[in-house]
């Protein structure tokens, strides 16, 4: 994947979504054609339309251009360090189904923490 491939193209504003697992921001033909970057092992967004509507969002606020996630002070608080580079937002709304939380905790062991405000970690 080059270093382009997760930035959001001009004039496809309209058609942007922000994954509620770890807010990277893309257009839906590209949640569509190559799923979640991040989360895809257990979202499964690729070609299931039906788990992008639920798993992902448009509505988000403020977005944040990642090119080092690994050295980022703001991927750190954003808890954002060891994604892929890309855009993401600030805050994404909406809520991830029932079944997908679980299948998330307890088959891939992972917390989730909502993207919206309404949790802190510490939760």
């Amino acid at each position: 994947m080059s270093v382009s491939d997760n930035f959001v193209p001009t004039g496809q504003h309209r058609n942007l979504r922000a994954c509620m697992v770890c807010s990277i921001v893309q257009t839906q033909n590209k949640f569509i054609s190559r799923g979640c970057p991040n989360c895809e092992a257990f979202l499964s967004l690729r070609g299931n339309m039906d788990a992008i509507m639920d798993c992902t969002s448009q509505v988000f606020e403020g977005l944040i251009t990642l090119s080092d996630p690994t050295k980022s002070w703001v991927a750190k608080w954003q808890r954002l360090d060891g994604y892929v580079r890309g855009v993401y937002a600030t805050k994404v709304s909406g809520q991830l189904p029932d079944e997908v939380v679980i299948a998330m905790e307890e088959g891939a062991g992972l917390r989730y923490i909502p993207r919206d405000g309404s949790a802190t970690e510490a939760d």
